[in-house]
């Protein structure tokens, strides 16, 4: 018995629907009624539990919000239950709370039990939990990626392994002759770049600035400029620390410290405060002496050289010369140091293009190859996924009232002579391998095969992709399928089938299915019943179950369009009886 996966939806203020609770049954529910009574709308508040888009449009007019809740149920270790516990969701019970809300302002929120969450993780919880077929879906099985899609899911790890290889491999053969064509195409550009560099190296090389050299010119320049008076003011501190030898009478502060000390080391002994004072004073004069020997010597070594000036100014011109070139002003040398750094680093790629356009070219051959050996891969798992995946929809249509269809691929490559080496011929290959997959289709005996775009009728469109998601079933399944009028365009025998085929497939699914047909209905578990009814004002629209003669009345109204027609009646409960004896 399948695990229930959607227990119930309650819709209020979507479309035509005021207030409705949708009860699904675990097995084969069958979505009926009058056109425009908003048997849509299941479908739409589906489609917004599981994360898509939001039209304000769909808010029922005169309301301030759409609201979309539903209850699912989830094994506790089911992946999907781990990553809502991941965002925060809580289990009511083994069941996962799901609610959408759309303003008529436009803004959309969602919660997953009964925390707030991204719109994006609903649909990303959706990829795990319900498939949802419809007339559009229908008609993107036209498209040959879709197919390919199709085939490659089928296969599964066959196709999904060397196609991952593919990927990584093509994305870098990308990466490689991007950068080729850039080296190749830019040659005279880069070779220009590399002349500029060049030079702007040769003249700082010519200079030979040294890092912080511009900050030690500064200080030289400045005393340089001011030795005169620098002179004269260390000449005449020394003086007044240590004494003018033309002036042997005067008072220098050596001596008078000296005099201090004296007077107070006649009398250290009998006080030591005053001994300690006399030996501050005596650090006082041999600090005094220090200092005075050095403005000696500072005064004798000053160069007033104005050559010495000159010289050192033309050294700064220079550097301030590269400077603006090659750096910042503020920043001095050391942003020409930085620039030339970076530039011997550019200069050194630009002077490889050679080398590098020698690897570049070895490592795109490789690529090739190797993408040619994964593209033939790709190729062998895919046809012989295609025969096993033609034979099971070739066997599945003949259980929809298509005995002599069938069913087959057409896997195909074109010759491009950039492309790669695939079975003997260089051919064109893109982000997923070589292939070209197209699904045919030959709906009779004699009749040749034809792409399912020229040779299906809308009906057998319907029977195809039901075929096809019913072999996905049982290799890839999902607990939830949702069809939305899938069987249009069919109808008499091949509706019958299509009923039966889906009440099979609820044997390990839960099957939901918007129909008109009740030839289709008649097979389901459990029939809802949309109704509207309009009191003059407000259109609402409630879901019920039916059951009994209310289910007789609402497949005699989808036979005859007369709920009380005694030969539609008599048809309905047919109907019915050989669905139960079917099943």
């Amino acid at each position: 018995m399948v695990v229930v996966v959607l227990e119930e939806m309650r819709i209020r203020s979507l479309g035509v629907i005021d207030d409705a609770v949708v009860e699904l049954s675990p097995g084969f529910t069958a979505v009926t009624g009058e056109t425009g009574a908003g048997k849509t709308m299941v479908v739409t508040s589906l489609g917004l539990l599981l994360g898509g888009r939001a039209d304000p449009a769909l808010v029922r007019i005169g309301a301030g919000k759409a609201v979309v809740e539903g209850r699912v149920t989830v094994p506790a270790d089911a992946s999907a239950a781990v990553r809502a516990e991941e965002a925060g969701a809580e289990l009511d019970d083994g069941a996962l709370l799901i609610s959408r809300t759309v303003s008529a302002e436009g803004r959309s929120r969602a919660h997953l039990g009964g925390r707030s969450v991204p719109v994006g993780l609903l649909a990303e919880l959706a990829d795990e939990l319900v498939a949802v077929h419809g007339q559009t879906d229908q008609q993107g099985l036209l498209k040959l990626t879709r197919q390919r899609q199709a085939l490659d899911r089928y296969a599964g790890d066959a196709v999904a392994v060397p196609l991952a290889k593919y990927a990584e491999a093509y994305r870098r053969l990308r990466v490689v002759r991007a950068e080729l064509d850039e080296i190749t195409t830019r040659a005279r550009e880069r070779a220009q770049e590399a002349d500029m560099l060049r030079y702007g190296l040769d003249e700082i090389a010519g200079v030979e600035p040294r890092a912080g050299e511009d900050t030690e010119l500064a200080e030289e320049a400045e005393r340089l400029g001011h030795a005169e008076a620098l002179s004269a003011a260390a000449t005449a501190a020394h003086a007044a620390l240590a004494g003018d030898p033309e002036d042997p009478e005067g008072i220098d502060a050596a001596t008078l410290v000296a005099g201090a000390q004296r007077a107070l080391e006649a009398v250290r002994s009998h006080d030591p405060a005053l001994a300690a004072l006399a030996d501050r004073i005596g650090e006082i004069g041999i600090l005094l002496g220090d200092v005075a020997g050095e403005l000696a010597g500072y005064a004798d070594d000053l160069d007033a050289d104005p050559l010495r000036l000159a010289a050192v100014e033309e050294r700064r011109a220079a550097l301030g010369a590269l400077t603006r070139k090659y750096g910042e002003y503020e920043k001095g040398v050391a942003a020409v140091l930085a620039w030339a750094e970076r530039s011997a680093a550019r200069l050194t790629e630009l002077d490889g293009d050679d080398e590098r356009i020698g690897e570049l070219t070895a490592e795109r051959d490789a690529l090739r190859i190797e993408l040619g050996g994964l593209a033939q891969a790709l190729t062998d798992a895919r046809t012989e996924a295609a025969e096993r995946f033609a034979a099971a929809v070739t066997a599945e249509l003949a259980s929809l009232a298509m005995p002599h269809a069938r069913v087959s691929f057409d896997i195909r490559q074109t010759e491009d002579p950039e492309g790669v080496e695939v079975g003997g011929r260089t051919v064109a290959c893109g982000p997923t391998g070589a292939d070209e997959v197209e699904l045919l289709l030959a709906p009779h005996p004699g009749a040749p095969p034809r792409p399912i775009a020229k040779g299906a009728s809308g009906g057998e469109l319907s029977r195809v992709m039901l075929a096809v998601e019913v072999v996905f079933a049982g290799t890839d399944p999902v607990p939830t399928y949702l069809f939305d009028e899938v069987d249009a365009g069919v109808g008499g025998k091949a509706a019958v089938e299509i009923g039966r085929r889906l009440a099979r497939l609820a044997k390990s699914a839960q099957v939901v299915v918007v129909t008109h047909l009740p030839q289709v209905a008649a097979f389901a578990d459990r029939q809802l019943l949309v109704e509207k009814t309009n009191d003059g004002s407000v259109t609402r629209s409630g879901v019920k179950v039916l059951e009994g003669e209310d289910r007789v009345r609402e497949l005699s109204r989808m036979l005859a369009g007369q709920e009380d027609s005694q030969t539609a009646r008599a048809h309905a409960e047919e109907l019915l009886a050989a669905a139960r004896a079917d099943a």
